[in-house]
């Protein structure tokens, strides 16, 4: 489950974690403007979406005086960021900023533990600064079952250029994060920015929170803050139409039969340099139709350049589902995305068969894995810069 920013402070606070000032959320214009003179300005307005990119929308504004938080409030509620339309808005003092620093502790799937992530070049896109200045980004894995002191904290920040008060402060803000992760049963806890302020103190400007959903037996209290309908409009879509899909920020579609398959496919993609705009699971016994209804949902979501398919045939066979690519689109009728289809197992010969002799031009084919996500990320980058024959003798 994902937290909205007020709600991953609301978390933070509660684990000694030091944050901004604390807002409120605001549903009206009005209500905003109230905010505004009850906190004293100047304030920050902000979208509350599960997603990243609001600054960039225009979601996130400074605002000197209570008609500036109306007016800006009044801009943001509505305003439709990745498929998000915000409902809300948070109105909290806005805080003197000397310096912004980057701070995450995940769970990593590849070493099975956890990971920090830590850099000086905060605000920005951590994946960017890590690609132009990876002396910046310190990438670190602890021990679950150790954890880390405020001693191990200071170490690692201190190796990518933290110093004095701001090397105290964070550290101790990390160390306290990693305790918070833990004890929150979380999967991400991101803080970006973080800030040192011009007295010296350290804080989360902003916070980015998953929680386990396997977890949640554990924690009653995290019923509240689950939010209806907070996976944005194709997610609440999705639900009504029975389709197990999550929204994500990328642009490579992504769809497989079975959840452990699809999970593989968005690692894959990743390691293939690309970002996938969700999580689409078509069910391990998908059936032409239901190949056909889920291609066609995905391909609605107006931040897909490529779709991605990955079919591992046993129950579901794959000439069913080449049958199912090609009724979607014969459905959808004139298409601008280019669809990607991986086909193995039960009948994968004749599956691509099929599509090869239909001579769609929006249809790509691979046998393995990993050549159809570098097919898919070269086409959602603009060009066909992947080579032919060294993919298909690609192994998954």
């Amino acid at each position: 489950m994902d937290l909205m920013e007020y709600q991953g402070k609301e978390l933070f606070r509660r684990h000694g974690i030091p944050t901004t000032p604390q807002g409120e959320i605001a549903k009206t214009a009005d209500e905003a403007q109230r905010l505004a003179d009850t906190f004293g300005v100047p304030v920050m307005v902000k979208a509350q979406v599960l997603t990243g990119g609001r600054g960039k929308a225009g979601g996130v504004k400074f605002c000197k005086t209570p008609a500036d938080a109306r007016e800006n409030a009044e801009r943001i509620l509505g305003l439709d960021i990745k498929g998000h339309v915000v409902d809300r808005v948070l109105v909290e003092p806005a805080s003197d900023i000397a310096d912004e620093y980057y701070l995450s502790i995940l769970h990593d799937r590849v070493s099975k533990g956890y990971k920090i992530i830590a850099s000086v070049e905060g605000g920005v896109e951590i994946e960017e600064t890590n690609r132009t200045h990876p002396e910046k980004v310190a990438k670190v894995d602890i021990d679950p079952t150790a954890g880390i002191d405020h001693e191990g904290a200071r170490s690692i920040l201190s190796s990518v250029g933290f110093e004095g008060r701001a090397l105290e402060g964070a550290s101790d803000l990390l160390a306290k994060l990693a305790r918070g992760f833990v004890d929150a049963d979380a999967t991400l806890f991101e803080v970006n920015p973080l800030i040192s302020t011009p007295a010296g103190d350290v804080i989360a400007l902003d916070s980015k929170v998953s929680l386990d959903n396997n977890a949640m037996f554990r924690h009653p209290e995290y019923a509240e803050l689950e939010q209806p309908g907070g996976g944005g409009d194709m997610e609440a879509r999705a639900k009504a139409k029975g389709l197990q899909y999550v929204k994500l920020d990328g642009d490579i579609g992504v769809m497989g039969n079975g959840a452990g398959l699809v999970m593989s496919t968005l690692d894959v993609v990743h390691q293939a340099g690309g970002s996938p705009a969700n999580f689409l699971d078509a069910g391990g016994g998908a059936s032409a139709e239901s190949m056909a209804e889920g291609i066609a949902f995905v391909l609605s979501d107006a931040d897909v350049k490529v779709m991605l398919i990955n079919i591992f045939g046993g129950i579901t066979r794959c000439d069913d589902v080449a049958r199912g690519v090609l009724g979607a689109l014969d459905q959808i009728g004139e298409l601008h995305q280019t669809l990607v289809v991986r086909l193995d197992g039960t009948n994968a010969d004749e599956g691509r068969r099929i599509l090869s002799d239909a001579g769609h031009p929006n249809i790509e084919t691979a046998a393995k894995m990993v050549a159809a996500a570098e097919k898919a990320v070269a086409l959602a980058d603009g060009g066909r810069t992947y080579s032919d024959e060294t993919t298909q003798e690609t192994t998954q």
